[in-house]
């Protein structure tokens, strides 16, 4: 379904929600993801936040790709309630990243 797997959706949470400590980890985990999972992660967020509902997963990533002026990192590390707005649209999609940040703390 996704090129992004759940355990890097939740190290992007965890670490967003640790902002102060982890901001460069952060940006260097998202710049070193591919265009496709950058613009996958762009849509959870979208869809958790609300902008997008999940069966419109596939048009929310097209939006992201077409639509992607400054580089990724930069987009979402501004953006407010990142982490919650990533679990928001994890859980809309039916996955858990309990299991994930668990593993991860």
């Amino acid at each position: 379904m996704l090129e992004i797997s759940t355990r890097q959706v939740a190290q992007v949470i965890l670490m967003g929600r640790e902002l102060g400590r982890a901001e460069g980890e952060l940006r260097g985990l998202i710049d070193r993801l591919s265009e496709d999972a950058q613009a996958e992660l762009v849509a959870l967020m979208w869809i958790g936040r609300g902008s997008f509902e999940p069966e419109d997963l596939p048009e929310a990533i097209n939006t992201a790709r077409q639509e992607a002026t400054t580089p990724t990192a930069d987009y979402l590390i501004g953006t407010p309630h990142l982490s919650e707005h990533l679990e928001n649209g994890l859980d809309a999609l039916g996955i858990s990243a309990t299991d994930a940040e668990d593993d991860l703390m």
